[in-house]
């Protein structure tokens, strides 16, 4: 079966009496374009999302007939989580995250990113209260940042538009 769009997600399109067959991904598999899974009754999936910056959700309805619904699930995993103690803080774990390249979620009011030892560790001594969760990672923060071409020909980045607007304010 190839999908190459999403039908919904069952927080808002009802599935009513079918089976839902869950097709388990890894948090990290949830932004890939193209792929080959198998539901947990065992039915062939082939994503092949053709537009850029396309991802799957938890909860979004894949495939649907008279009898099952295809639904994302994400497989939890070990996770560093930050529990900010203000806003400020919020915003310093975040950027600190963030210029490492480092993939970021936010989930109830917590950071959480992808568990890495040194970081952990890292996290720690600046100060911020880490702990080590075993959890699904649902909620990737959208960065915004794209490609971008150093040189000629502008790029269609966020940072390429930025500078483009204050160069013709100068």
């Amino acid at each position: 079966m190839i999908i190459d769009k999403i039908i919904g997600n069952i927080d808002t399109l009802p599935v009513g009496g079918r089976t839902i067959d869950p097709l388990m991904l890894e948090w990290f598999e949830t932004t890939k374009r193209i792929q080959r899974k198998h539901t947990q009754q065992g039915m062939e999936i082939a994503v092949r999302f053709l537009k850029e910056g396309q991802r799957l959700h938890i909860g979004d309805i894949l495939y649907m007939d008279n009898e099952k619904a295809v639904v994302v699930d994400i497989i939890p995993s070990d996770a560093i989580v930050v529990t900010p103690r203000s806003l400020l803080e919020m915003g310093s774990v975040c950027y600190e995250i963030g210029n490492k390249h480092l993939p970021v979620f936010i989930q109830n009011d917590q950071v959480l990113l992808p568990f890495e030892e040194p970081i952990f560790h890292w996290l720690q001594a600046a100060g911020y209260q880490t702990v080590k969760e075993h959890t699904k990672l649902t909620n990737l923060l959208n960065a915004n940042v794209q490609p971008h071409s150093h040189g000629g020909g502008g790029g269609s980045s966020l940072f390429s538009k930025i500078m483009n607007i204050a160069s013709k304010e100068r």
